[in-house]
């Protein structure tokens, strides 16, 4: 490791509401990179542009989905997003560009670089974004699934490079 190689990396996961997307992605990261072998290495958080779910557990549709999968989201409580969080973490990935932009109003402008689309990580599905599931039905929440665990592989793999380590 070298002088620009950090010894742990950040990442924070951007929604709506903190109740859907975000904890799904941070459950799934979660597993991955226990699986890997980072989790000394890697903290993975998530929260929401709006604060109206704080202190909620994620959606009960979300936990239930991504239980068949086998993440477990019910230990998450939702937060809203703040300015601080910029400066804590090394990457802030948002679902949507609705929450790009409300993100991008908080951000500082040294962080500016920080806040990117989670969606850029997916390898295998080609969305731009990840399309909010808490209108639909089944079908929205599998769907955020199968580009979260994509975008997760990704994601991972930069991960390892930021850290210095081989893929």
């Amino acid at each position: 490791m070298n002088a620009t190689t950090p010894s742990r990396y950040r990442i924070l996961f951007v929604c709506m509401g903190n109740i859907c997307r975000s904890p799904t992605a941070q459950g799934v990261l979660e597993a991955k990179v226990r699986a890997a072998g980072l989790a000394d290495r890697v903290d993975v958080d998530s929260a929401g542009t709006l604060g109206y779910h704080a202190g909620s557990p994620p959606d009960h549709r979300s936990q239930a989905h991504a239980l068949r999968r086998g993440y477990d989201l019910s230990n998450q409580r939702a937060r809203q997003l703040t300015a601080d969080d910029f400066e804590a973490f090394d990457l802030v990935l948002v679902m949507d560009w609705d929450n790009h932009v409300a993100a991008e109003r908080l951000c500082p402008p040294r962080h500016i670089r920080k806040l990117r689309r989670f969606a850029e990580f997916c390898e295998r599905h080609d969305s731009p974004v990840v399309p909010d599931p808490y209108q639909g039905g089944p079908d929205g929440f599998e769907h955020v699934l199968d580009l979260v665990e994509d975008g997760s592989e990704g994601l991972l793999a930069h991960v390892r490079r930021q850290l210095g380590l081989a893929p």
